[in-house]
């Protein structure tokens, strides 16, 4: 499951205590052994699953990856991401 949310300011200011990443137009898969949150800083991509979920993302949203997910990324533009993983 991905969801996609516009972070309130609180939300806002845990997430500017998260590591970036960064990374170029491309198109990879990617799995997520645990659950992942993050926030997109600057850019746009689409995320997609083998089940034939598709969620667009751009800055300002935040996005949360359940853990066991295969999500293709074909990132259209220059990713800028606060992110942060979950054990749980």
């Amino acid at each position: 499951m991905i969801t996609v949310i516009t972070p309130d300011s609180t939300q806002l200011e845990e997430v500017s205590q998260w590591p970036i990443w960064e990374k170029e137009p491309s198109q990879f898969d990617w799995k997520n052994d645990v659950k992942e949150m993050f926030y997109i800083l600057e850019g746009t991509a689409n995320l997609s699953t083998a089940c034939g979920l598709s969620e667009p993302i751009k800055a300002g949203d935040l996005v949360t990856v359940e853990k066991d997910i295969i999500i293709n990324w074909e990132i259209t533009s220059d990713i800028r991401k606060h992110y942060k993983f979950f054990d749980s």
